[in-house]
Formats: C-alpha cells, structure tokens, sequence
C-alpha cells in the first residue's frame, strides 16, 4: 500500500509547531501530497510491521528522501516500521517509494477543492475517478479515500499487489464510503 498524506490538512494548526516546521511553516515552500509510507501487502488486516531492529537512518538518506516526506522522524518511522518488512536497505525502501510516489500524477487540488462551490459535490469516489483517469492503469478501486471525522482530506491510498502495480483494495481496508463528502483543505 502506498501511503500519500495530503500535507495542508497536517499543517493546519501546526504552521508555528517546532516539530513539523520543516513541512508546515511554510518557509521552503508548501507541500501537497507527501509520501506517508509505503506498506508491505497482507492477506488480513494485520500486515507485517517491526520485522527486525533497524538502526538510525543515515544522514544522506534522509537529505535524499525529506522533500518526500519532511520529517526525519516520519522516515525513520516508516523505514522501521514498514521498510525493515520490504527490504534489506534504507536506500532500497525508498527507492521504490519515490519511484512509486513520482509515477502518480495528481489532480490540480486547488481547483478540485472549488468544485463543491460551484454546485458538484466531490465525494470519495469522485476523488479516486479523478486520479484514475490522470494515471494508466490505476483503477479506481484500487485509490482508498481517507477522511477526518469532519470530512477533510487526510490521505489517499493506493493497493498495490506483490509486483507493486495496482489492485483492488481488499475489503476489510478502512475508507472513506464512496458516497462521502470530501473537503480540501489549500492551507493558509
């Protein structure tokens, strides 16, 4: 599973916050989607985590991979977490998020953000179809939804099958339901 957190909901509330200045302070610039993680696949919904100790990250790779996800705690996080279940290295882990993560092509978000303002709703299935339609071979059950309690944007997720090309998300991963209103947050 691949993991992209929409990085303006994050931020909000957290522009003055210490811990996630790099990303939210808005002082390098704004994110969009970042890459949260990416998920070694199972056949229930307890998937592999925590396979074996994993030690501090090396400083070039998080230079590597911050602008991917900027937050070294988040990338030694999910290097320990999913990584250490997908591959031997760091530097291989990462690799393969960021080729996976620069293959997607992403809808222009501000102006999907509009929609609603201008009478179409935008739901979760709405959002998936639009991501389908700007990738090949991505269909549309196979992009998750992930909404707050509140019906913000948190994060979009894409099922991938072993040979990491999409596929139907099972049924027991936790979405929003297709007909769900989503708003989006632009930040500032």
């Amino acid at each position: 599973m691949l993991a992209l957190s929409w990085s303006p909901e994050y931020c909000r509330g957290r522009m003055r916050d210490p811990a996630a200045r790099f990303q939210c302070s808005g002082e390098i610039g704004d994110f969009g989607f970042i890459l949260h993680g990416l998920w070694p696949e199972a056949k229930g919904a307890n998937y592999p985590q925590y396979c074996r100790a994993v030690g501090v990250l090396p400083r070039r790779t998080v230079s590597d991979n911050i602008c991917l996800s900027p937050s070294p705690q988040l990338l030694q996080h999910q290097w320990a977490k999913h990584g250490s279940c997908m591959a031997n290295t760091p530097d291989a882990y990462f690799a393969a998020a960021r080729l996976l993560f620069n293959a997607i092509a992403f809808p222009d978000m501000a102006r999907l953000s509009r929609e609603p303002e201008r009478g179409t709703p935008l739901t979760a299935q709405v959002l998936a179809e639009r991501l389908a339609d700007l990738n090949d071979g991505l269909p549309t059950n196979a992009v998750m939804v992930k909404a707050n309690a509140k019906g913000w944007l948190q994060e979009v997720r894409i099922c991938l099958g072993r040979d990491f090309k999409p596929r139907k998300c099972p049924a027991f991963t936790r979405r929003a339901p297709a007909t769900a209103q989503i708003k989006i947050w632009r930040g500032r």
